[in-house]
């Protein structure tokens, strides 16, 4: 038994999308880590941010974890992946259970302001917080969907 971690989903989110990781490629012989665990393992690493080699001894090994993630992410002819897909489709379904939209209609795009170098020929002004510097948009702290 593995622990638990924040970034984990439940196995029945986990059974909605299975289908498409257990279409990804043929099984010619008796898988040696469950889906769902490798599933959850790239979840960790994709949240963390941490390297493949820093998977937690308890999760599949890295190796297996980084094959079955390269093999997720290969783009279709629309330029999709199987992970993308599968992410959205979880995405809609958990809007649907909360009695939400499918799709998220509107987007929240919030930027910080950076202070300017001295040296810079053009410098703005963040009126709400009386700073004279630059907005910048890659200095975007918080994205949101409704």
């Amino acid at each position: 038994m593995r622990k638990a971690y924040p970034s984990d989903i439940s196995r029945e989110q986990f059974e909605v999308i299975r289908y498409w990781f257990d279409s990804a490629r043929k099984v010619t012989h008796p898988r040696k880590y469950d889906l769902y665990d490798i599933f959850c393992a790239v979840l960790y690493v994709l949240k963390e941010g941490c390297r493949w080699r820093s998977l937690p001894h308890d999760l599949p090994k890295w190796e297996n974890v980084y094959y079955h993630y390269q093999i997720w992410t290969e783009k279709d002819e629309e330029g999709r992946s199987i992970l993308d897909k599968a992410l959205e489709e979880l995405v809609m379904s958990e809007r649907i259970i909360k009695g939400r939209e499918p799709e998220a209609t509107m987007t929240i795009v919030d930027s910080k302001s950076v202070k300017n170098a001295f040296t810079a020929k053009e410098k703005g002004y963040d009126g709400g917080k009386k700073n004279l510097g630059s907005k910048i948009a890659y200095g975007s702290r918080h994205i949101g969907t409704a």
